[in-house]
């Protein structure tokens, strides 16, 4: 299988998932869009996308103007081509301001190991169907998507007190996932070294959090991995 691998930032792979899917023999193409490299013309020799998290967002185009390319990329990948893609994070930003939604400052942003609740919808879905009804995941963002309730396209499959649109899919094949499911016991401290990413940590759970954090996040890791199998193993089926 061959995939496409969009990254912001060197340290936010696919994680856990990559390590899987290497043991697989995929194919990864990793594109570090941060760092200048392009995406390929041809997305259609791709079997499927993964797009990560990243300190950007999703309107800083003028900071950041291969933001402009990535969103084509994305729409051609996703509407035009309905193949399958898996967003997260910013990648899950990203999927919902393409397919018509906005990205909005979230109130208050969630940083932390919090309870992710799935809809009923959940049931019938091919990546999720046997997920329990809550878990614990690792949340990392200030923004989240919305303005995607009337799209007929869109079917919410997981929300938190805070963000309504946790995960949800776009027909059926891209699913956008909010939080980070995808870590590994190294994460949360290469995270930590990252600016952005340490100042939001401290404003919302003060200085010196980022051990306690670090902690919570490899108290949970045996289950999150475990989220990361049963997910990469049905994501398989969509390829």
């Amino acid at each position: 299988m061959n995939i496409i691998v969009l990254q912001h930032i060197k340290i936010e792979d696919p994680g856990y998932i990559k390590d899987l899917m290497l043991a697989d023999g995929f194919n990864l193409t990793t594109i570090e869009l941060d760092e200048g490299e392009k995406i390929p013309s041809d997305l259609r020799k791709f079997d499927g996308m993964f797009c990560m998290g990243g300190p950007m967002d999703t309107f800083m185009e003028q900071e950041y103007p291969w933001l402009i390319e990535e969103k084509k990329a994305i729409k051609e990948f996703v509407v035009n081509l309905k193949k399958p893609y898996l967003g997260f994070c910013l990648g899950c930003q990203l999927l919902g301001e393409v397919i018509g939604g906005k990205v909005v400052k979230s109130n208050p942003a969630e940083i932390g190991i919090m309870d992710i609740n799935f809809t009923k919808e959940k049931k019938e879905d091919i990546l999720f169907s046997k997920f329990p009804d809550q878990i614990k995941s690792l949340q990392w963002h200030s923004y989240e998507v919305q303005g995607i309730d009337n799209n007929k396209d869109v079917t919410l499959l997981a929300s938190s007190p805070i963000t309504k649109y946790q995960i949800f899919k776009y027909q059926n094949h891209a699913y956008a996932i909010q939080f980070h499911i995808e870590i590994k016991d190294t994460t949360v401290n290469e995270w930590g070294c990252v600016p952005e990413y340490k100042k939001a940590l401290e404003s919302q759970l003060g200085e010196g959090a980022l051990d306690k954090f670090d902690q919570a996040a490899k108290n949970n890791m045996p289950d999150m991995n475990n989220y990361s199998k049963i997910l990469y193993e049905n994501f398989k089926r969509l390829l």
